[in-house]
């Protein structure tokens, strides 16, 4: 399945695969079943979640007649399919709320030491992408893979001060130390009417 068109967005950028160190994990397998002439036929899809637990996650979906490549369409899917999330001090930078169809997923950055309070399909997309705190409540429907995309959807919503700061037309000066930030705004021409 394509990322843009489960979640909507279409500001990715291409990651390198091969410089990275993932890890995949499978997420949910679901047995699905037709019935034909002389009995019934069975295939399977399922859910992968790669990242290299570094701020860099992807999902993929696959289906095939055997579970085994099912795994494998998903995991290459996965592969294609991984984005950069902003992650700081192992939690996100502000609230968030995800949505895909009828699922929406809530996120809220939390203090260190909280841990993921999620659900075990939201829970493989934010360990692999690196977070570590942060607290998220299930909104709607709570099925596997709107639950996995509407999670991916908001960790794609997030934005960092720097982007913010930019997008506003601010500049932002840091002090000696490093400590203090002075955030001046660039001066606004006003047309006058006349």
């Amino acid at each position: 399945m394509n990322l843009e068109k489960m979640v909507g967005l279409k500001r990715r950028e291409r990651v390198n695969v091969q410089d990275l160190d993932l890890q995949e994990t499978v997420v949910y397998i679901n047995r699905i079943s037709k019935v034909v002439k002389g009995g019934k036929r069975f295939r399977f899809s399922s859910i992968v979640v790669v990242g290299d637990m570094k701020g860099y996650v992807g999902v993929g979906h696959g289906k095939g007649p055997e579970i085994a490549d099912a795994i494998k369409k998903a995991s290459e899917n996965a592969r294609k399919n991984i984005t950069k999330i902003g992650v700081i001090d192992g939690t996100i930078y502000h609230e968030v709320t995800g949505k895909c169809s009828a699922s929406k997923v809530f996120m809220k950055p939390a203090s260190k030491g909280t841990g993921i309070i999620a659900t075990n399909k939201i829970r493989a997309i934010l360990e692999y992408a690196g977070i570590r705190d942060i607290l998220t409540k299930s909104l709607g429907s709570n099925t596997a893979i709107n639950l996995v995309y509407a999670t991916l959807d908001g960790l794609l919503k997030l934005k960092d001060a720097d982007w913010v700061f930019k997008r506003r037309g601010i500049e932002k000066k840091v002090s000696e130390k490093g400590k203090k930030v002075e955030v001046k705004s660039k001066e606004r021409r006003v047309k006058s009417e006349e």
